[in-house]
């Protein structure tokens, strides 16, 4: 005989009282079956309850295919024949019935804006989520389904979990077709939405609090919309606005002119990058001519250089500049607490094979590097004598 689930008829019972009916076993773990129980055992896309049990926590509530519910406990099951009393932990089981009925209605409100039909869902510890059929949902429609969530939460529509019999049930308007073949329960949102499910739902709208889409990304060839609802959703408004407010501080503004002012200082941000980029371009032209200059004075194809707290990046310009002589060879260092960045390149007429000299740098300094015989790079380790080695080899 399956357990009475008393959560069918009142979600809001809390506290019970059952009889210990047998000493189970599910995935390998002893377990305790009940005559009847108020803990949801996880299905349906839904989590477990948790609690207490005879004084015990419960870590895990199971169904198996018959219909029992086995009960997880941290510690020695009771005996046989005790009657014990039950109580669901009230925070999460709450959270659990406004994260689902939100996903109801959510999973409605993209049919109606998007004919987005659900696929799956999962109310998970962390996020909740819906896929739906459809991957091209944009910001525009998402921001319409959460709007039109919000407006039968706010009209406080009554929620109602029934079984139907079979002639009411083929006259339901419902939006997916049942998973089970008998004992269909059905959960009514008002008119707007009427779908088969066994979880734990609210009574009514309002008791969901808020919903609030998060995000969405592409997923299996359609969509998949994370949201949340109830305490959690609630706790990340909180949070977004702490967040908010902190940035108006930082900015000198209020929480609404935090976008006005990251534009400001994203457009100053990219200004002060082209006017860097100036001035490396500069730098590099400047650097550039000195160092061949050098090595023409010298007689020297292969210019070697320190440019003292050049990024890589610098140096890959420095390097440019230089080979467009066909027959130079850059051999450039940086410089900085973590390291000597090298790059070596040389020009179209050029033989010299830049990735076995910058291997053989490696080893004499203990860096690593390598690349084609046309370019390559490494990094050296601080405090390293590039130039003395590098001349060293070119001379060897």
């Amino acid at each position: 005989m399956s357990t009475v689930r008393l959560y069918f008829e009142d979600p809001l019972r809390f506290d019970f009282e059952a009889v210990v009916v047998a000493h189970a076993e599910h995935s390998g773990r002893p377990s305790l079956l009940l005559d009847q129980s108020a803990f949801y055992p996880e299905g349906g896309g839904q989590l477990p309850d948790s609690g207490e049990l005879a004084g015990l926590a419960v870590i895990d509530v199971q169904v198996d295919d018959s219909g029992q519910v086995h009960h997880v406990l941290a510690g020695e099951l009771p005996p046989l024949g005790a009657r014990v009393a039950g109580q669901v932990l009230r925070p999460r089981r709450r959270l659990h019935m406004a994260e689902h009925s939100a996903q109801h209605i959510l999973s409605r409100a993209l049919v109606e804006v998007a004919g987005a039909e659900t696929v799956s869902a999962r109310l998970g510890e962390s996020a909740c989520t819906i896929d739906v059929d459809r991957a091209d949902l944009d910001e525009r429609r998402l921001a319409e389904a959460e709007s039109l969530a919000t407006s039968i939460v706010e009209a406080d529509v009554p929620i109602r979990a029934f079984f139907p019999e079979p002639e009411e049930l083929r006259a339901l308007p419902l939006r997916r077709a049942p998973k089970v073949d008998e004992s269909i329960r059905v959960v009514a949102i008002g008119d707007f939405d009427v779908t088969p499910c066994g979880g734990t739902h609210c009574t009514h709208a309002a008791q969901i609090g808020v919903v609030r889409v998060v995000g969405s990304e592409r997923y299996k060839g359609g969509t998949r919309v994370t949201f949340s609802a109830g305490a959690r959703a609630r706790e990340l408004l909180a949070g977004e606005s702490a967040a908010l407010r902190g940035l108006g501080r930082s900015f000198s503004c209020g929480p609404a002119e935090v976008g006005t002012a990251v534009e400001r200082l994203r457009r100053e941000l990219e200004a002060a990058r082209g006017e860097l980029g100036r001035t490396r371009a500069e730098l590099a032209e400047k650097s550039a001519r000195e160092l061949v200059e050098g090595a023409l004075g010298r007689g020297e194809s292969c210019v070697v250089g320190s440019l003292p707290g050049a990024s890589v990046e610098l140096l890959r310009t420095v390097g440019a500049r230089v080979t467009e002589r066909p027959e130079a060879v850059a051999i450039l260092a940086g410089g900085g607490e973590d390291g000597v960045p090298v790059f070596v390149a040389r020009g179209a007429a050029s033989s010299f094979d830049c990735g076995a000299f910058v291997k053989e740098l490696a080893r004499r300094t203990g860096g690593r590097g390598g690349g084609r015989p046309e370019r390559a790079e490494g990094r050296l380790p601080a405090g390293a004598d590039f130039e003395a080695t590098a001349r060293a080899i070119v001379a060897a």
